[in-house]
This record gives C-alpha cells, sequence and structure tokens, in this order.
C-alpha cells in the first residue's frame, strides 16, 4: 500500500535526527549540503504536515521539542531501515557488476575480444567476464534469453529483436592447400566455382557459413554447394584443409599466420565482395549499462580508431 503522505519524506525525518544529533539547523544544514534556509524550510514542512512543533529555537541553538523528541525516535527506525534498504541495494549493484556475461562467435571470441577485455580489465580490474561461444545465431539466442549482457556476432543480419553497433570489419578468404589446383590459379575462381564447390564448412547458424551463403546468393543468384565435411571448430577446418579434403571458406583474422608460413594459400573470388561487418549485439529497446557499456564503448572506440580487423 502507498505511504501515508505525513510520512513519505524520509529525508525530512533524518534532517530532523540530524538537528538531534548536531544541536542547530545550520550544522544539520552542511551534514546534509543543503542551504540552512533550505533546511529550515524542510523543517517547517514537515512540522506542518505532522501538526506539531518539533524544535524550539534560540540564539544558542536549536532543540527538540517533546513531540519533536518523540517523533526523531519513531523515525529513526525508518531511517535506518531506509539506510540498510540502500546498502543492500548497493551490494546487489556491486555483485552485478563484478561479473560480466558476454557470448560471441568463435573468430571475435578467439581474434579480436582478448584486446578488447584486456581493455575492460586495465579500467576495471576486479570485474570478472564469463565468455561463452558459439556460433551467431546461438549467441543472439543467448542475449535474446537473457543469458548474457551482449554478444557478438558475424552473420550478415540482425537478429530480429536485437539492436547492433559495428566492433571490425572482416574479409572472408577462400584457402587451399598447396597442391589443390586453386593454388596455380593467380587470376582466381569464379563465383560458380566457388558455389560449385562443396566445401569444408562451419555448421549452420555459423556468421561464417551464413555470410558466404548470402553473399552467393545476393551477388550471382548462386547456391552453395552442400558441404563436404562440417566442423565446428576453424582449428579443425584448417586441419582438413591442409590435409587436402577440400578448399574452405574463413575469416581472414583466422587464416593471417597459415598465409604468412605459406602452409595455406588464399585464393580471390573473381567479382565477388565478401567484405563483411562485425557487430555486438544487445535487446532492443533496452539500453547498456555498468561494464556492458564499457565494453561496448572499447570495442566501437577501437573499431573507429582503426584497431581492429
Amino acid at each position: 500500500m502507498p505511504l501515508p503522505s505525513r510520512v513519505a519524506d524520509l529525508a525530512a525525518f533524518d534532517l530532523l535526527l540530524s538537528v538531534a544529533h548536531l544541536g542547530s539547523v545550520g550544522a544539520a544544514a552542511r551534514a546534509h549540503r543543503i542551504s540552512q534556509p533550505s533546511a529550515s524550510a524542510r523543517i517547517r514542512g514537515l512540522e506542518s504536515r505532522l501538526g506539531v512543533a518539533l524544535l524550539q529555537r534560540s540564539a544558542r541553538g536549536s532543540q527538540l521539542t517533546r513531540e519533536g523528541a518523540l517523533v526523531a525516535e519513531w523515525a529513526r527506525t525508518a531511517v535506518d531501515a531506509a539506510a540498510a534498504l540502500e546498502a543492500g541495494l548497493t551490494s546487489l549493484r556491486v555483485a552485478r557488476d563484478s561479473l560480466l556475461p558476454v557470448a560471441a562467435s568463435l573468430t571475435i571470441a578467439e581474434y579480436l575480444l582478448p584486446r578488447w577485455l584486456a581493455a575492460l580489465h586495465s579500467t576495471a580490474p576486479a570485474m570478472s567476464v564469463s565468455l561463452t561461444t558459439g556460433n551467431s545465431d546461438e549467441v543472439a539466442a543467448a542475449v535474446l534469453g537473457g543469458a548474457v549482457a551482449l554478444g557478438f556476432i558475424e552473420s550478415p543480419e540482425v537478429p530480429t529483436g536485437l539492436q547492433s553497433r559495428t566492433v571490425a570489419r572482416d574479409t572472408l578468404t577462400v584457402i587451399v592447400v598447396g597442391r589443390h589446383p586453386w593454388a596455380r590459379r593467380r587470376s582466381g575462381i569464379t563465383p560458380p566455382e566457388l558455389a560449385a564447390t562443396s566445401l569444408v564448412s562451419r555448421e549452420e547458424g555459423s556468421g561464417t557459413r551464413r555470410h558466404l551463403e548470402h553473399a552467393l546468393s545476393r551477388q550471382a543468384g548462386l547456391t552453395l554447394a552442400p558441404p563436404v565435411l562440417q566442423l565446428s571448430s576453424t582449428t579443425a577446418i584448417k586441419a582438413a584443409v591442409l590435409e587436402g579434403v577440400a578448399p574452405a571458406v574463413l575469416s581472414s583474422l583466422v587464416v593471417a599466420g597459415e598465409i604468412a608460413a605459406g602452409t595455406l594459400h588464399p585464393v580471390p573470388v573473381i567479382d565477388l565482395d565478401l567484405n563483411r561487418t562485425l557487430r555486438l549485439v544487445y535487446p532492443r529497446g533496452r539500453a547498456l549499462t555498468g561494464p556492458a557499456r564499457d565494453l561496448a564503448t572499447i570495442a566501437t572506440r577501437l573499431a573507429d580508431a582503426g584497431g581492429t580487423a
């Protein structure tokens, strides 16, 4: 039920307790960081609501009347309870802000997120991050279900119910082992050749696979052939390519080391744009707060500075 109007203003009762403790309205005003006229007005307003005189004012200060002493005694329990409530709420906020649950797709989790988390740790060393990895569909589901505060995805579209910010730009790269015929195709391959080839691929729901399918469909009107092998790990995909199973398409971030070492070879695709946007996502209509907001700010700031993919 709503509090009665006479007792709803606990701040006024708290001020009365300070006058009783400190001996003057002026000292109480300073303790509450308000002006003395404001403190006097607040006490007069309380007296008017209660219908009794609470203070006896003199040149030596202010003393509580008999009625004022009774009111102060009764009010102390309520004021102490409000202070306990505030302390409890603060502890909840501290506990909430000490652990940040995050979900990220594999590429972002392995190649971008560590740098962002290091920057976050430098500003909030007591805060811990709980990271869940998965494909972009799984990350989006975790965010929509409230299991995590924010997620990072690679899919070409933003799932319904989520809003997004760009955190990096990336390029998908066709990779083959050196003995594959495509390794000698300096001019590259055509979109139909790529679409007709059964690849070593990520599972359905992967942002990388979805972006490749989306690019072939939107830009060339082509449907990607079923994969020869479907794996949920980029490390396993690279190993399969190295064994000569089939080509694969992976993030440039994932294959940069192998390409530099010469163990895998990039294959250009003629007239097919494989650039993509990597995003952080969070529930639509809800603002990011606390460490989730801080991590989002770090990721987007590094993206704006060109410090990501």
